[in-house]
């Protein structure tokens, strides 16, 4: 039974959920601080955070990115603080304009994929162009892969010097038009993994109904997990989830139960080679 820590992230926002689809969901920067100290409580070591405008939109403002980091920072001091440059509803040339306030990580796709709305393009120059600016800085990147060519893009990167090791990747199963939920594909990307990038960590996220059959698969196979409001707004068939607190919460509960224990923001760090402090 493997018994490796597992990291919980918790992707409070995104930027496709309203308030009007889910009451819970966090939008201005307290309740994001807010949702995020509880989700904290309840076991995540990692937040993964969007910004919106006043009136949802999805958002680039340095500004906003700050008040949201300076609060988890204060209530939650050793939890990963991790910053979207995703596109949707973002201009290309603003995805990374709040990187110089040196989050522990930040997102970066690794090739372009189709969505159900529209192209999340991510040219290979822009995506050497976002990697550079976070080895300027110093964060850590979470290679996120929708689509098989991106896993080997990232290789490309560790090889170029962009991406340094040990690189630390995400799969997101169960986005309409990219890759899908099947357990033979999330054991083959690990396997590719090993191969091409042997000391990476790896996450693993299913998108809307898929989010609990992948949690199961990535704790199972030895990985890190992901929750929240972002990929998945339902607890259940029958009900809108209160909160982030309340996903994060069973999934911790789904850890334990198999031999996972939960880690702390310490551990998380030292799982993910971070600096122990802020």
């Amino acid at each position: 039974m493997n018994q490796q820590p597992v990291i919980i992230t918790v992707a409070i926002t995104g930027a496709v959920p309203r308030k009007k689809d889910c009451p819970g969901l966090p939008v201005t920067p307290t309740e994001q601080i807010e949702e995020t100290h509880k989700a904290y409580e309840a076991g995540a070591s990692l937040v993964h955070i969007h910004v919106r405008n006043p009136d949802e939109t999805p958002s680039s403002d340095p500004d906003l990115f700050a008040q949201v980091q300076e609060g988890v920072q204060k209530h939650c001091p050793d939890m990963i603080i991790q910053f979207s440059t995703g596109g949707r509803g973002r201009d290309q040339s603003a995805r990374g304009s709040m990187l110089f306030h040196r989050p522990d990580m930040a997102s970066l796709a690794t090739g372009s994929t189709n969505f159900p709305v529209g192209i999340y393009e991510n040219p290979t120059d822009f995506v050497e162009g976002l990697a550079s600016e976070m080895l300027k800085y110093e964060i850590k990147p979470e290679v996120e892969i929708f689509d098989l060519a991106m896993l080997y893009n990232a290789a490309n990167l560790v090889k170029k010097g962009l991406l340094l090791p040990p690189p630390h990747v995400q799969f997101v199963m169960g986005v309409p038009n990219a890759m899908p939920v099947r357990r033979t594909i999330l054991e083959f990307l690990i396997k590719e993994l090993k191969d091409v990038m042997p000391n990476a960590t790896w996450t693993a996220a299913g998108i809307g109904k898929n989010q609990l059959v992948v949690n199961e698969w990535a704790l199972e196979l030895g990985g890190h997990v992901r929750t929240g409001l972002e990929d998945n707004i339902r607890f259940d068939e029958t009900r809108l989830a209160k909160d982030n607190a309340e996903l994060v919460g069973r999934l911790a509960k789904m850890a334990r139960d198999r031999g996972r224990p939960v880690a702390t923001g310490a551990q998380a760090r030292q799982i993910l080679g971070l600096r122990l402090t802020h």
